[in-house]
């Protein structure tokens, strides 16, 4: 049996500049709800639970970092060994970077030849899921798509050249060649791709006088205004454009190119802080071990929904990946015992107010912002006084009892 019950945990708060107002942010409403203050002045990107050193969570009645205190009690991790999982929530209110998550191997890699960059060793699949309408580039739009681009989009042509962009066509690998026309892209000399961005940009500007755009064609532009001139903002349309609804999910597996565009999500990943970008960034660009590294699979990302448990009142998405699930407990005006887990559990409440109690007479008290810690082998009972959101990441199979 693990020492105690629940711990409360304060999270780390990461100031990205592609982060929402704090007046819009979904990050900063949990700050604030939570009772810590909030910078006005600052956007808000990133809520981070974990253990990463990047940005270590603090168990509030102990005074340590989580880390620290499962050191202390390792009791509290029950079948595993460490907190495998990194628990988010990201407002974006402008594009992320062209970006890929290296797996295990590469990893290993690019941390031992650049620790300041890549800074740790682990892989990081991930899987996020929509608290708004949420939209991202998420892998490589299929072939016939990517066939129709080559036709409508004339500076693609301009960019990797006829002889690349008829070779994906009559190629018979066409992972193989649908890297070559990428690299192409994004190796291309920066004055050169700004030009044609520009000519591009100026084409679809004229054209939306006489003609309705685009979704894609009006994503073009609204990237372009972001980053001005950015090979990024020609790259898009190598990806699928993938629009959620809230409680609609994507999942990211090692070496797929992904942008997230705007809106708010959970999001849950091995504990890894490693991003390969390449474009939509003033950050560092390592494009050639972006181009060099990605799976070039091509098609439409599966939409990830919940699988429903206990009469609805649990939500479990399946990531698919060994370090993590994600749960949605939603209750209104009830009671709602839950079991004990086998692993670690972190959890923070999106909404509503209620108790939540262990073994005899321990008890804590829960609200918008609360974030904790569940030791495993510690049944709850959760009494809600109001319409309550809790969203928990556990690892994979070790969360609340479900089929496997």
């Amino acid at each position: 049996m693990a020492i105690g019950g629940p711990w409360t945990l304060q999270a780390v708060v990461q100031h990205y500049a592609w982060g929402r107002e704090a007046s819009e942010s979904e990050v900063a409403n949990l700050v604030e709800s939570s009772g810590q203050p909030v910078d006005k002045d600052l956007p808000y990107a990133e809520l981070w639970m974990g253990t990463h050193p990047s940005g270590p969570s603090v168990v509030k009645e102990q005074g340590v970092t989580l880390k620290e205190a499962i050191e202390k009690n390792p009791e509290v991790l029950g079948a595993v060994s460490d907190v495998p999982f990194l628990f988010k929530v990201l407002s974006v209110r402008t594009a992320l970077s062209i970006q890929s998550h290296p797996d295990k191997r590469l990893a290993e890699k690019l941390h031992a030849s650049n620790p300041s960059v890549y800074k740790d060793s682990n892989h990081k699949p991930e899987m996020a899921i929509a608290l708004s309408d949420f939209e991202a580039l998420c892998g490589f739009v299929s072939e016939d798509e990517m066939k129709r681009v080559f036709d409508t989009v004339p500076e693609i042509r301009a960019c990797c050249g006829d002889d690349v962009v008829e070779g994906y066509t009559a190629s018979s690998d066409k992972g193989a060649a649908l890297k070559r026309v990428f690299t192409a892209l994004m190796t291309m000399e920066q004055n050169k791709s700004s030009d044609i961005v520009k000519k591009m940009v100026e084409r679809l500007e004229e054209e939306g006088r006489t003609r309705d755009l685009s979704a894609r064609e009006r994503l073009v532009l609204r990237l372009h205004e972001q980053y001005p001139f950015d090979v990024g903002v020609m790259s898009s349309w190598f990806f699928n454009y993938v629009c959620l609804k809230k409680g609609e999910g994507i999942v990211l597996n090692a070496n797929e190119p992904h942008a997230y565009l705007s809106g708010e999500i959970v999001e849950c990943m091995a504990t890894s802080d490693n991003v390969i970008r390449a474009g939509l960034t003033p950050k560092f660009k390592d494009t050639k071990i972006l181009c060099d590294s990605l799976s070039y699979k091509q098609g439409n990302p599966d939409i990830v929904t919940a699988s429903s448990y206990q009469e609805g009142k649990l939500g479990l998405y399946r990531s698919g990946f060994d370090e993590f699930e994600v749960w949605n407990l939603r209750l209104h005006k009830e009671e709602c015992a839950l079991p004990a887990t086998s692993g670690p559990v972190i959890a923070f409440c999106q909404a509503g107010e209620g108790t939540l109690s262990w073994n005899e007479g321990n008890s804590l008290e829960m609200k918008k912002g609360t974030i904790f810690f569940m030791p495993a082998n510690v049944p709850v009972t959760l009494q809600t006084r109001s319409e309550v959101s809790v969203w928990a990441a556990s690892v994979q199979g070790m969360g609340y009892h479900h089929d496997t």
